[in-house]
């Protein structure tokens, strides 16, 4: 470990009072029970061979439905002030029936009752890609109609749960949904189309423009949306076209789209083999720049770019396929790097919300997920996760360095939990700062854990 223990402790102090901790988790990563729930793209996904690395399917995930009360007592264990959880669509709306599911309504609403109880405050994510199989078929993200599905489902859960939830998100990374879901085969639906990516991606933000509408008409407390954003950086100059393309659609477009910019001349052009845009319609694309409370950003690792040799190295959702257009560059990593071949580099964090505060002025910023899959040592009652924790004490550092610049960021969320269902990575790769045995569902508080504790103890 690089830091001392009395160093915890003047780190919690670098944050203000009202600053918020939390951890954070998805529905079809943790819940499994998806035979009390409708069937979602990722269970499509699943379903054929070789889509997940190891085979991993739904259940028994982390068994969390059944578990929750469990769950709750990890997050008091903590001392966190927030959690935040997914909805999973198909569990609170039968599809088949076309009708509520009310069994899935009271699980979440018992989940966040029980929240409540333990003096933690909810925070909702109403999409984290398990979009249910029924609307794929209609064309998912490609149908304009899924707008006006994603409107009546906000409605739902707005109805039933907006006078307990403290935070809403309405989406979670539309990025790795339009580009590792559409643009490529990596994530569901798998359609390997560019076009598709970016249709998707204008359907996305137009559907949570409708959502913040919703949310707003219900009095919701604080209402906002989840990005995946990072720095892209490289230390070639015959690389700064490749730069200010991958970072226009990892972060531009995105933001542009939220700060009512619309689609840049620049993305017209520089996405004009794939798409002429025709499909976006100029009064729905204002519905994607309604006023938000918050922005939360998804923080892992920066995208380091290089001139294109023959090997591209192991990075996961990094390679040129999934930014439509990049050619004659490579992406790469340094040491030290996670087990997903991510680069750790806190500054990097800082940089990114220093990017997105000059690109959304005026909004407060989040992280809403942070952290890494490494390696966990057992050793008997323990394990041990020394990369892991400090990449937590570097990346909480890099927050408070944000912080003191007088940027408005307001709250943290590690990611994740516990060990859960990583994607199309399956089991193999572990996040959580709790340790699940898939085979007995046992969970255990790893260092990373205890780190979490000391420091918001010492706040």
């Amino acid at each position: 470990m690089s830091f001392q223990p009395n160093q915890i402790k003047q780190l919690a102090q670098r944050f203000p009072s009202d600053f918020t901790f939390g951890s954070a988790t998805a529905s079809w990563q943790i819940e499994g029970s998806s035979a009390t729930r409708g069937a979602s793209v990722w269970d499509d996904f699943a379903a054929v061979k070789g889509n997940i690395k190891d085979g991993t399917v739904a259940d028994p995930a982390c068994d969390s439905v059944n578990r929750y009360k469990e769950d709750i007592e990890l997050l008091k264990y903590l001392g966190v002030d927030t959690y935040r959880f997914s909805v999973s669509w198909p569990r609170v709306y039968d599809f088949k029936n076309d009708k509520p599911n009310q069994e899935g309504l009271d699980y979440y609403s018992n989940l966040i009752d029980g929240l409540i109880e333990a003096d933690i405050k909810p925070t909702l994510t109403m999409y984290h890609w398990d979009l249910p199989s029924e609307l794929q078929e209609k064309g998912g993200w490609q149908w304009s109609g899924i707008t006006d599905e994603f409107e009546k489902y906000a409605e739902l859960l707005a109805s039933n749960f907006a006078d307990r939830v403290d935070t809403w998100a309405t989406l979670n990374e539309p990025w790795v949904v339009s580009f590792l879901g559409h643009a490529t085969k990596i994530h569901a639906p798998g359609l390997g189309d560019p076009r598709a990516g970016f249709i998707s991606a204008y359907y996305q933000m137009v559907a949570h423009g409708k959502a913040m509408r919703v949310l707003r008409a219900h009095n919701a407390n604080r209402a906002g949306t989840v990005l995946n954003l990072t720095e892209i950086i490289t230390d070639f100059e015959s690389c700064t076209d490749a730069v200010k393309h991958v970072d226009n659609l990892q972060n531009g477009i995105w933001l542009d789209m939220l700060s009512g910019r619309g689609i840049s001349e620049f993305t017209k052009q520089a996405t004009g083999e794939f798409t002429d845009w025709s499909f976006v319609n100029e009064e729905e694309l204002k519905l994607a720049s309604e006023p938000i409370d918050f922005l939360g950003i998804n923080y892992y690792t920066p995208n380091r770019i290089e001139p294109a040799e023959d090997v591209q190295e192991f990075i996961v959702g990094q390679e040129p396929e999934v930014y439509p257009g990049t050619r004659d560059v490579r992406f790469v990593s340094r040491e030290p790097k996670s087990l997903m071949g991510w680069e750790v580099r806190a500054e990097s964090l800082t940089n990114t919300i220093r990017a997105t505060a000059k690109a959304l002025p005026g909004v407060p910023l989040m992280i809403t997920e942070n952290g890494g899959a490494f390696p966990d040592e057992i050793d008997g009652d323990e394990v041990h996760d020394p990369q892991r924790t400090d990449y937590y004490f570097q990346h909480l550092s890099a927050c408070a360095d944000a912080i003191d610049e007088g940027i408005d960021l307001q709250g943290y969320y590690c990611w994740s939990l516990m060990d859960n269902i990583e994607w199309a990575e399956g089991l193999e790769k572990r996040f959580g700062i709790f340790y699940v045995d898939h085979s007995t569902q046992k969970r255990t508080a790893k260092d990373s854990a205890k780190f979490i504790r000391e420091l918001l103890a010492s706040r």
